[in-house]
């Protein structure tokens, strides 16, 4: 089975945590919920314009966290916090990992921060049992890629591309060839984000790496007005077209007749 892990910002509407639940009942393997930030360096116009409509809408870590927690119980798959240094170092990573934890988080995502320069919050999410998932890119040279694999846990982010987050019109070579040199050295699943704007993409990063992660082509639809409702559909096509792709290559596989 390829994993499924959408993303969502979180406090961009009132009803934000409905979202989870259609995703969850989608399909989703995992969600991806992002902080919203001011400055988010990694993060393309959508996201950006997603994060600012939380964030005006009187968003915070503290009512985001109350607000999951609220829906904790009904959640039976991961919930992935995404948001930036200068956040998780604000609070301290000890007492930020503590918070995301108790508010029901199993994972976090730092992108900006070298591995180099992790071992706090690597630490801090390792005592409250948080993976906290490393990106690598198609740039990361393979010694210091080598040394990423060995860090954090959960599964490996794989940024499609060198640059922003956004939708685009094709899945990006690079994102084969690097999928290709994490799986040879390391057994941890490989998860391709940046760029999946739909199932067909979703579908042929599926052939490459264990899942994919998407966010700026679900985030437009939620800022054009997308109901939860809307999105479980578009989540259940992203879950129809990895398991198509399963079942396909399955049934390449010599001797197996349907």
């Amino acid at each position: 089975m390829k994993r499924l892990n959408p993303y969502l910002t979180a406090g961009i509407t009132e009803n934000w945590t409905d979202y989870l639940l259609a995703y969850q009942e989608a399909g989703a393997d995992g969600i991806e919920i992002g902080l919203p930030f001011s400055d988010p360096v990694l993060d393309g116009l959508t996201i950006q314009e997603a994060s600012d409509r939380a964030l005006a809408r009187g968003a915070t870590v503290a009512g985001i966290l109350r607000d999951v927690a609220a829906i904790r119980s009904q959640m039976r798959i991961p919930l992935i916090a995404m948001t930036y240094a200068n956040l998780v170092f604000r609070a301290g990573p000890s007492l930020f990992c503590r918070r995301l934890a108790d508010a029901g988080f199993s994972g976090l995502i730092v992108p900006d921060l070298p591995v180099d320069e992790a071992g706090a919050v690597e630490q801090a999410a390792l005592e409250c049992g948080l993976d906290l998932v490393m990106l690598v890119a198609p740039v990361t040279p393979d010694e210091r890629l080598a040394e990423i694999v060995t860090h954090g846990g959960g599964f490996l982010y794989a940024v499609s591309v060198m640059g922003t987050t956004g939708e685009r019109k094709q899945l990006a070579a690079s994102a084969g060839h690097l999928a290709a040199r994490v799986k040879a050295i390391t057994d941890r699943p490989v998860l391709i984000g940046f760029g999946i704007s739909g199932p067909a993409q979703a579908a042929e990063a599926a052939r490459i790496a264990d899942g994919v992660v998407v966010g700026a082509a679900l985030m437009r639809r939620v800022l054009d007005g997308a109901t939860p409702d809307d999105l479980r559909a578009d989540v259940a096509a992203l879950r129809s077209a990895l398991d198509s792709e399963v079942s396909a290559a399955y049934s390449q596989i010599p001797g197996h007749r349907d």
